[in-house]
């Protein structure tokens, strides 16, 4: 690395260490004295320059005693022993920032003079540092401010008096900042603080307009938010202007704009009410606080009606601006226009818009321009919720209009007030005012049913109530005029209720005024009428009907009816469907099967047999009959003695109608043919029948074979009745077969005896489901029990036992103990326990299938329990704790199975003894052994308590036996059947 030279020195020394001589810095070394040579002048130039700007107490910035004698001897007296190496640091770089920077530092805890004398000397030679500056201001305000900045106003506690000098000199230190650091914010923003403090608008106002214009408009949002709350604390014509101002740059804040005009004191109502229409008409606005357009609205409405009378003071400069038009100068604010603007666009809140509107023509004042939007908004109104606020209103206004018309009458009665406008009132006008407000009360029922109209005019219920509000008020012009305004307003297709009501009632009307024609006039202009149903021209005709039989003239009643069954030219009568809606309802009333049993009614009234019976048939013909209008007719031909007329009406039924209605048919065709003919026609019955049962579904198979095996027990053969039984046991459902098969074996048993049950018996075990099977096996055991076939009744039980499972049907195998007990052996009885264990194994092998019974067996012993947990424990009676039990059995029965076979390993053809069988003979004791065990008695064998002593003898229990040996008992009657009879 290259030697330095003395010039590299004189190079790092920077501009001042051209100045320097050896000498010079030689005399630093000594003491500060003589390292400050050209200190007084700066001060002296300072000195004079105050004296040629008066209002600049002191060009240096901090105080000084400008009569002392020695001004040097002051400056020197600011630097210490202490302080010579950074003097002498700084003098080496003045320009150098760290250097005064450290210097600054190790001064801290210095006066504030002698800081400041730093600073002086710093910032001559940086005059552009903005870390300088910055920390030489905050020394200087210290000294004037202190505290912490208030949380409103953010303004901190003054130390001295505003009209103290200290102000004035570091207003002017700020004023030296700027003029190189005019482009940094918190500078800016710091001097606006301060001169906050000094009761000076006018000064700070022009602080922040320079600011504004000095730095660039992105840190123009800093500078606004101290502008703002500045004019908010000076308030009046400027707090005025600088918000108009902002609202260039921000249109937003119009909202706070208004809240400042109406916290002035005086308050700003007028401009206020503009700017806020000015929000409201603006589409593109958004608010910054969230508010909707409709809650503007509501602002500007309280606005203008709680200040009605502050609305017409108009400012000369009032210009509004927003996001997307800008108003310009506005006299007068015309409150109607904008609150009807209002009401068309917000639809739902139109009811507070117009009672708005209404009390803002209140307090002007303008009682009948009131009572007009009041009726207008009645009158425009389209929901009752509107209505109600608006009638609501209404009624008070006018109950207070009225209540203050009565007071001033009655002191002019009495002479207590001499008011001008009081002597004009007298009682009519009062009797005027109170006959208006009875009248508005008794409009309420009708204004509330023109709402709903307005809201939908095809409201057909809605047209009803109107017409009966004015038949119970007693207006007959209004109820006819009700009438036609519904005919005409209410579109068929569009109609919601039952419009051809309408006009059979307004015929009704016009019927029960004895104006017959223009009822029928009326009836004649409905029948025309394209109702959405053809159900309702129907009604419409029959209706019409009726009014001429109530007259009497059944003639023009059968012609009404008769026009109104009549086909319609021109179409070919198979292909008119009822359903389609292609066609008009005049084109399908024909085929009405309401409008045809009403004709036919009619005729069963006041016509012949023979005319009813071509209604009937052409019903038929036209193939709209339904079941009951068939039985009717069926019934009709019965009553006039046409019975075989009246079974050919039930067979035409049964081909035109398929099951289930078919089934009601045969039902009471058989029966009434039975009870006609009995067992005349016993062929004919039982072809019937066969008919009847043939391609009949099984839900509705049982009743016909019952009554088809009924009629052969009364009227026929037996064996016919068994078969059709047993036909109906294949035939009829799962439901239905077990009843069958009861029914089935009681009559087999009191015809053909009780051994002829046994077939029965076996086809209904195969056919059953397992569960009725089961019932069926044990009475079929049971039977065969009675019979004495003990060996048949123990196959039944064996065959039984194979979808019963123990668990889950403990009942037949307690029966089968039983048999086993009372008729059984040692061996009959371990085949019984081996058949069950194997079925109990099988019904193990599946957890899942296990898990079911045992859910079944809980609720049928516990029912349905609250569950809980404790502590992550299975829930009892849930699926986790079920199938843990059913693992549990399943290892103690693997268990028990194992001990039992490593048992009959150990000693194989030993193990005789059965769990749960009672031997017939006391156990024998086993004899000592001869070996080892010799002369020690073995121990008794275990005792039952609950043996059965049978002797070992062939002595009967005074039972005889027959020859060779056999047993004689009685024989059942129930074998014999009939044949014991």
């Amino acid at each position: 690395m290259p030697k330095r030279t003395a010039n590299d020195r004189a190079k790092d020394d920077g501009p001042a260490g051209k100045s320097e001589t050896p000498a010079k810095r030689r005399a630093t070394k000594k003491g500060a004295k003589n390292s400050a040579n050209d200190e007084p002048a700066i001060e002296e130039s300072e000195q004079t320059n105050e004296a040629v700007e008066p209002e600049h107490p002191t060009n240096s910035g901090f105080s000084m005693d400008v009569d002392s004698e020695d001004p040097k001897e002051k400056l020197f007296s600011f630097i210490t022993e202490e302080d010579i190496a950074y003097e002498e640091d700084c003098l080496r770089s003045p320009y150098t920032l760290k250097c005064w920077l450290r210097y600054l530092v190790h001064k801290q805890n210095a006066p504030i003079d002698a800081r400041s004398f730093i600073y002086e000397r710093a910032l001559k030679e940086l005059p552009g540092s903005y870390k300088l500056w910055k920390a030489y201001l905050d020394l200087r305000v210290s000294v004037l401010l202190d505290g912490k900045p208030d949380e409103e106003t953010g303004l901190r506690r003054r130390q001295r008096d505003v009209r103290d000098p200290e102000w004035d000199v570091v207003n002017f230190c700020f004023e030296r900042s700027l003029a190189l650091c005019n482009k940094f914010p918190v500078i800016w923003l710091d001097y606006c603080v301060f001169l906050m403090h000094q009761c000076r608008p006018t000064q700070t106002r022009r602080t922040f307009d320079r600011a504004l214009r000095s730095l660039p408009v992105t840190q123009h949002a800093k500078v606004w938010k101290l502008y703002l709350k500045f004019v908010e604390r000076v308030g009046g014509e400027t707090a005025i202007r600088v918000w108009r101002r902002y609202l260039k740059l921000e249109p937003s804040a119009a909202e706070d704009y208004v809240n400042l005009l109406v916290s002035l004191d005086p308050p700003r109502y007028a401009e206020a009410a503009r700017v806020l229409a000015s929000i409201v008409e603006d589409p593109k606005y958004n608010s910054k606080n969230g508010r909707s357009q409709f809650q503007l609205w509501t602002d500007l409405c309280d606005l203008v009606c709680d200040h009605a009378n502050e609305l017409d003071v108009a400012t000369a400069d009032n210009v509004v601006s927003t996001a997307s038009e800008k108003l310009g100068i506005v006299d007068r604010l015309d409150v109607d226009k904008i609150l009807r603007s209002g009401i068309e666009r917000f639809t739902d809140q139109v009811g507070k818009l117009w009672n708005s509107l209404a009390r803002w023509w209140i307090l002007r004042g303008e009682y009948e321009k009131a009572r007009d939007v009041y009726e207008e908004a009645i009158s425009k109104v389209m929901t009752v919720r509107d209505f109600s606020m608006v009638f609501d209103a209404y009624a008070e206004f006018e109950e207070t209009v009225l209540s203050t018309y009565v007071e001033a009458l009655e002191r002019k009665n009495s002479g207590e007030d001499d008011d001008e406008h009081e002597a004009d009132l007298d009682e009519v006008e009062v009797d005027l005012r109170m006959a208006r407000f009875a009248k508005l009360i008794e409009r309420r029922p009708f204004l509330v049913n023109e709402v709903l109209l307005r809201q939908n005019p095809h409201n057909v219920p809605e047209w009803e109530k109107r017409i009966q509000l004015f038949k119970d008020a007693g207006k007959p012009e209004k109820v006819a005029e009700a009438y036609t305004q519904a005919i005409s307003t209410v579109t068929p297709k569009k109609a919601h209720g039952k419009f051809h009501a309408v006009l059979i009632s307004f015929a009704k009307w016009y019927e029960e005024a004895g104006d017959y024609a223009n009822a029928r006039e009326t009836f004649e202009k409905a029948v025309k009428i394209q109702y959405k149903r053809v159900d309702d021209l129907a009604e419409v005709w029959c209706q019409y009907a009726e009014l001429e039989l109530r007259r009497k003239d059944t003639t023009k009643a059968r012609e009404v009816l008769t026009r109104a069954t009549a086909p319609p030219r021109g179409l070919k009568l198979n292909r008119v469907v009822y359903e389609d809606d292609s066609l008009t309802p005049q084109q399908r009333v024909f085929k009405s099967l309401k409008l045809w049993s009403y004709y036919v009614d009619i005729e069963e009234a006041i016509g012949t047999v023979e005319s009813t019976r071509a209604i009937y048939e052409r019903i038929l013909e036209l193939k709209i009959i339904n079941p009951q209008v068939l039985l009717n007719y069926a019934t009709f031909l019965e009553e006039n003695n046409w019975f075989e007329d009246s079974y050919k009406v039930y067979e035409r039924g049964i081909e035109l109608f398929g099951f289930p209605a078919a089934f009601d048919i045969w039902m009471l065709y058989l029966t009434k043919f039975i009870k006609r003919y009995q067992g005349t026609k016993v062929e004919r019955t039982r072809d019937l029948f066969e008919n009847s049962v043939d391609k009949c579904p099984p839900k509705y198979a049982r009743n016909l074979y019952l009554m088809f095996a009924k009629f052969e027990e009364e009227h026929g053969l037996i064996r016919h009745a068994m078969r059709i039984y047993d036909r109906a046991t294949r035939a009829v459902t799962l439901e239905d077969r077990l009843e069958i098969y009861q029914i089935y074996i009681s009559k087999a048993t009191e015809h053909f005896g009780l051994t002829s049950t046994r077939e029965i018996y076996q086809k209904a075990i195969d056919a059953l489901p397992d569960r009725q099977a089961r019932d069926m096996c044990l009475k079929f055991a049971e039977l065969e029990t009675k019979l004495g076939e003990i060996d048949r009744a123990r196959g039944v039980l064996a065959y039984c036992s194979q979808f019963c499972d123990p668990r889950m049907d403990p009942r037949f195998w307690e029966t089968w103990h039983k048999f086993e007990v009372n008729h059984g052996n040692e061996d009959t009885f371990k085949e019984m326990l081996r058949i069950k264990r194997s079925v109990q194994a099988k019904y193990n092998s599946e957890i899942g299938f296990l898990s079911a019974q045992l859910i079944a067996v809980k609720q049928k012993q516990e029912g349905a329990t609250a569950e809980t947990s404790l502590g992550g424990v299975p829930l009892p009676g849930s699926m986790q704790a079920l199938e843990a039990e059913a693992r549990m059995l399943q290892e103690e029965l693997d268990e028990q199975q194992r001990v039992q076979e490593e048992k009959e390993r150990a000693a194989p053809g030993q193990n005789t003894r059965v769990v749960g069988f009672v031997r017939a003979a006391t156990t024998e004791r086993k004899p000592p052994s001869d070996d080892k065990h010799a002369g020690v008695s073995s121990a008794p064998a275990p005792q039952n308590p609950d043996e059965i002593e049978i002797d070992d003898s062939d002595e009967d229990d005074g039972r005889e036996d027959g020859p060779n040996g056999v047993e004689k008992r009685e024989i059942p009657a129930g074998v014999f059947g009939r044949l014991a009879s």
